[in-house]
């Protein structure tokens, strides 16, 4: 139905010009899944001396972030934006190069536009002046409540990305030091309670606490930590990238080439092989082998201790513990292009549904599939012409909704899930839409379980609940295996761009260099 981007495959050498292995062995380190986390793990393991093996089921790097190429559209399959591009222009330093050499980002203003059910819309942007005029367009009196929701942002990020986000939490003593400043910052409250205690108005409320949705969780009850995505947004801004965020994957990729590694397409790991208690290489699922001093896997945390390392015997991370985690929803993503432009329409809308409470529990709680659902519209042709033919745009409609734990039938839902949300659009922000779809495809969680390999079909891995974050998430340093790592969604500091690509810059705290290896 569709096609992976095209690009150099199968990365199996070096680009030419790249630095020569120096004298004697130099060892050596696996990374399975070229998604963020694990192009990111590439590229500074790359800086530390390794030489440097990622393999990929897909063919086309990026993971989650790959793209589709089709009826001359472009779609971006996963994230859409960029939230802390100086994450990246570090990664970049690592290789000697700038971020601006290979990536051309460009910030967004407005970030997106929430439009609520009674058609009242509230535009979130980089101007503190003009975000101050939209909630005193939308009620005056909570701006005392939104500077205090802001200011509690602000702390929330200093604490817990700047803070717990950059140290690795492998023991329990880590996550102790901490208690006093959660506890303080009231991280048993959800993002939702918390905004609740600054403002009153309904709309500003959801305005304020939809953010974990982005990281798979639950606004109301996911740790109200979490409210710092606000503030993430406001101090760094939102990028699109040009040519859509898997342009960045295959920047990371070319990085990844010329720094001497290499990236090993469309073969998949079949299990992490172990010696001793400790990882020494992968077994393909064509039964070849691979050694390695170093495993990192990017693949799913759950998916890795449940099938990687399906014959080690586990003592904490077992299957039955893995079974009782709370995972993150799923999610259902409508890709379409059109033959005329909606230029009335930004990069991204926010489309509300008629009920916010009660459809966050039908997701997650009730596992029901609501017909009213709430959308998240992405259209990239607002910013990038390149992404779809002349005269034409390009979009994405996700839904939120139940992971396969809940027992929804895709191939059945499906085609009526896709006339639902098409519906919706058409009565919201693009009239006669169907009139003028001409190249469209979708993913449903059964695709994100058997294209992705996660579990339950879930869109986010574990959920970022307070007792399933830090500490209590997969380690970044396996419990189970020496030797073996993990990046990604599924390990600390959780998902997202900053998250999984948080979760590589760890590494540097845990992986030792590869000169004490040889």
């Amino acid at each position: 139905m569709f096609t992976a981007s095209p690009h150099r495959a199968p990365f199996e050498t070096p680009a030419s010009g790249s630095p020569a292995p120096g004298p004697g062995r130099r060892p050596h380190a696996i990374v399975i899944g070229a998604g963020f986390g694990g192009l990111a793990a590439a590229m500074r393991l790359g800086a530390r001396g390794y030489r440097v093996s990622v393999l990929d089921k897909l063919d086309s790097p990026g993971g989650r972030g790959t793209a589709f190429r089709q009826d001359g559209f472009v779609f971006d399959a996963g994230p859409t934006i960029v939230t802390a591009p100086q994450m990246f222009e570090e990664l970049w330093a690592l290789t000697g190069r700038r971020l601006s050499d290979d990536v051309d980002l460009r910030p967004l203003d407005p970030f997106y536009t929430m439009r609520f059910d009674d058609g009242e819309t509230f535009s979130a942007g980089p101007d503190p002046e003009a975000m101050r005029a939209e909630v005193a367009r939308l009620s005056p009196s909570d701006l005392a409540g939104y500077a205090k929701f802001m200011a509690g942002g602000e702390e929330r990020y200093r604490i817990g990305l700047k803070g717990m986000g950059e140290r690795p939490f492998g023991r329990m003593a880590d996550m102790i030091r901490w208690l006093p400043e959660l506890v303080r910052l009231r991280a048993d409250r959800s993002v939702y309670a918390h905004a609740a205690s600054c403002v009153r108005d309904p709309r500003l409320r959801a305005a304020l606490s939809f953010h974990p949705l982005f990281l798979g969780g639950d606004p109301f009850a996911v740790t109200s930590i979490y409210s710092l995505v606000a503030y993430l947004e406001s101090k760094f801004g939102v990028h699109y990238v040009m040519g859509g965020t898997n342009a960045l994957a295959r920047a990371m990729a070319d990085r990844i080439v010329g720094q001497g590694g290499t990236l090993h397409l469309g073969v998949e790991v079949d299990e992490i092989l172990t010696r001793q208690g400790r990882a020494t290489g992968v077994r393909m699922a064509t039964g070849a082998e691979r050694t390695a001093d170093v495993v990192v896997s990017n693949a799913d945390a759950a998916w890795t201790y449940t099938h990687l390392l399906r014959k080690q015997p586990r003592r904490r991370w077992t299957d039955a513990k893995l079974a009782r985690q709370k995972y993150s929803m799923g999610l259902y993503v409508w890709y379409f292009g059109t033959d005329r432009r909606w230029d009335d329409v930004g990069h991204h809308t926010i489309l509300m549904g008629p009920r916010y409470r009660g459809l966050i529990k039908d997701i997650f709680r009730h596992g029901r599939l609501a017909d009213d659902m709430s959308i998240y519209l992405h259209r990239p042709s607002a910013t990038d012409p390149s992404v779809a033919p002349a005269g034409c745009d390009s979009f994405y409609a996700l839904a939120p909704v139940p992971h396969l734990g809940f027992g929804q039938d895709w191939a059945v839902e499906g085609p009526r899930y896709r006339r639902l949300v098409r519906q919706r659009l058409e009565e919201t922000v693009l009239p006669g839409l169907s009139d003028h779809v001409v190249s469209e495809t979708e993913l449903t969680p059964e695709d994100f379980r058997t294209r992705y390999l996660s579990p339950h079909g879930a869109g986010f891995s574990l959920e970022p609940r307070l007792f399933q974050s830090a500490w209590f998430r997969p380690h970044n340093v396996s419990e189970e295996v020496g030797g073996l790592y993990l990046v990604g969604a599924g390990t600390h500091p959780g998902a997202g761009l900053p998250g999984v690509v948080g979760s590589a810059k760890l590494l540097d705290e845990v992986v030792p260099h590869a000169r004490e290896l040889v």
